[in-house]
C-alpha cells in the first residue's frame, strides 16, 4: 500500500473519531467566539472533520505528483469522501441543522454515482473524479464545516455561511451527479 492510499486509509479511520467527538457528551461546555456560543465538542469535531477532509488534497497531490495512482486509490478515495459526508450530514440532520430532504438527496446521489462506478470497475473501467465532483465535494466540506463551527469566523455577517454553502454544495450534487450519468451512458444502457 502505497503512501496516498494510507493518507486515504486515515481519512475513514478519522470518521469514528469524529462522531465520537461530536456525538458523545463529555461535559466540555462551550466557548464563546465573536459573540456565539459554540459547543467544545463541535469545534473538535470541525477540527477532526477539517484535517480529514485535508487529507482528500494531500493522497491526490501525492498520487500524481509522485505517480503512485492506483484503481484502489481511485476507488477508495471517493468512497472515503462520501462516508465522512454522509456521517457529517446525518449528525447534522440530526442536531437539525440540515433538512432532512437534503441529506436524502446528497446521500442519494452518493449511493447512485457508488453503484455506477461498480458497474464501470464490472466492465473494466476505473474512472477518477471529475473536476465537478470535487467542486460539489469541497463545497460540502465548506458548508459541514460552517455548521459545525457555527458559521465561526464569519457569524457576525447578516446571513449563514453555512446556509449558502448548503445550497451551493447542493446545487454541485446534483448537477455532478447528473452529468456523471450522462457521460457515461453508454455503458449503463449496455449493462441493462
Amino acid at each position: 500500500m502505497n503512501l496516498p492510499n494510507k493518507i486515504t486509509v486515515s481519512r475513514v479511520c478519522l470518521i469514528p473519531l469524529f462522531m465520537i467527538a461530536v456525538l458523545v457528551d463529555f461535559g466540555w461546555g462551550k466557548v464563546t467566539l465573536i459573540g456565539d456560543s459554540i459547543p467544545v465538542n463541535h469545534l473538535v469535531g470541525a477540527a477532526i472533520f477539517i484535517i480529514a477532509s485535508v487529507t482528500d488534497f494531500i493522497d491526490g497531490y501525492y498520487a500524481r505528483k509522485y505517480n503512485l495512482v492506483t484503481n484502489f486509490g481511485k476507488f477508495l478515495d471517493p468512497l472515503a469522501d462520501k462516508l465522512l459526508v454522509s456521517s457529517a450530514l446525518i449528525i447534522l440532520t440530526d442536531f437539525h441543522y440540515v433538512p432532512a430532504w437534503i441529506t436524502i438527496v446528497i446521500i442519494s446521489r452518493e449511493f447512485a454515482v457508488t453503484g455506477l462506478r461498480m458497474i464501470l470497475a464490472g466492465s473494466g473501467e476505473v474512472h477518477a473524479a471529475a473536476m465537478l465532483g470535487k467542486i460539489k465535494t469541497w463545497a460540502q466540506i465548506v458548508a459541514i464545516s460552517a455548521y459545525f463551527l457555527h458559521d465561526f469566523p464569519l457569524n457576525f455577517l447578516p446571513f449563514s455561511i453555512a446556509d449558502v454553502s448548503l445550497w451551493v454544495a447542493l446545487f454541485f450534487t446534483v448537477y455532478s451527479g447528473w452529468d456523471y450519468f450522462y457521460k457515461n451512458r453508454d455503458v449503463l444502457l449496455k449493462s441493462m
